[in-house]
């Protein structure tokens, strides 16, 4: 039986989930997906994967993630009318509460389905539960195609950009802040890369009908000793989305030739690369993946930012990213979702895989 989706996904953004603490929905996952004949259920930490074994040609794997980032005053689930608010709401516990709807209610899909609920998604990618099961349980995740329940609003978003992290060390020397003149200032120095990220016009690239816009942002600084001292180090934290087009080797290379020149590796001045990750092309030729734009009435975009779906297709899997939700609220004080957007997406996933 089809469940009322709202109320459904309400009752999943009322069991916390912060990254790294997701068991107590893994619990009420695999306690929901019991009583289905139909799948087998497996279970490796705080990941959950349900799967029928029907003997079709074709397998799909449905995934989306168990966890939130922490809440901002908006940890109890909240329903007004036709809209429910809280953490999660979009990113992603409306997804998830499609998927287990799906799950328990698709008997008979006409390709066989691995429903993946993978924990520790918002948090560093090594810890990543997704790839915990492909490094431990590979077989789980075997398919022709995935579809990640990502917030996309409904549309098909296609592939997804790489990550990189980058640390510019810069270095300084003591000195008293009244004599300056004795010490050289890390700060300040950091003037000229600050100027370079900022005046950074970024590139467009087009594939498949789907526009990638890069972005570089300084997301972090700091540095300082004490108040009356010219510090001797600082660092700057930047975090740049690429296209699908280029890879990290490619994307080192690029932060060496932007900032290389007002850099000194004499004082002490480097780049430290601490996440990376390449992403993904929209891969829509696939007709698993191209049935689902059909189904979704709606023309393809790129994903604007990194998710799972490099993860699949890094192991040769096409994936695409379709859910519930709008992507731009995701992680914000205003977290929502809206009934109509889970059952549509629940009709057109259904519509896919009964196809």
């Amino acid at each position: 039986m089809r469940s009322d989706l709202l109320a459904a996904t309400a009752e999943l953004v009322d069991i916390p989930s912060v990254s790294r603490h997701e068991s107590a929905l893994a619990d009420h996952v695999a306690a929901a997906l019991a009583g289905c004949a139909w799948l087998r259920i497996e279970r490796l930490g705080d990941n959950v994967v349900a799967s029928t074994s029907l003997g079709r040609e074709r397998r799909i794997v449905v995934a989306g993630h168990l966890d939130t980032v922490p809440p901002n005053g908006n940890e109890a689930a909240r329903v007004e009318g036709e809209t429910l608010w809280g953490i999660g709401s979009a990113d992603m516990k409306g997804g998830l509460a499609v998927m287990l709807d799906l799950a328990r209610s698709l008997e008979a899909p006409t390709s066989d389905v691995s429903w993946c609920f993978y924990a520790r998604e918002e948090v560093n990618r090594a810890e990543g539960g997704l790839l915990e099961i492909f490094d431990q349980r590979p077989d789980w995740l075997s398919g022709d195609a995935a579809i990640l329940c990502e917030p996309t609003n409904g549309v098909v978003e296609a592939g997804c950009q790489g990550t990189t992290r980058a640390v510019v060390h810069m270095g300084g020397v003591r000195a008293h802040s009244a004599r300056p003149w004795t010490g050289r200032n890390a700060i300040h120095r950091l003037a000229p890369v600050l100027d370079r990220v900022a005046a950074w016009s970024g590139r467009v690239v087009v594939l498949d009908g789907c526009e990638y816009k890069e972005q570089l942002q300084a997301v972090d600084v700091s540095g300082g000793v004490a108040g009356n001292v010219v510090p001797d180090a600082a660092q700057i934290t930047l975090n740049h989305r690429f296209a699908p087009d280029r890879d990290t080797k490619a994307v080192r290379q690029f932060f060496h030739g932007l900032l290389d020149d007002v850099m000194d590796q004499e004082k002490g001045d480097r780049i430290e690369f601490v996440d990376e990750g390449n992403g993904a092309p929209p891969g829509l030729g696939h007709p698993v993946l191209a049935n689902l734009l059909a189904a979704s009435g709606a023309p393809a975009r790129a994903k604007l930012g990194w998710t799972d779906v490099a993860t699949f297709y890094a192991r040769g899997i096409p994936a695409a990213n379709f859910g519930p939700g709008d992507p731009l609220l995701a992680h914000g004080p205003d977290e929502h979702v809206e009934r109509a957007a889970l059952e549509r997406v629940r009709d057109t996933l259904a519509s896919v895989l009964s196809s």
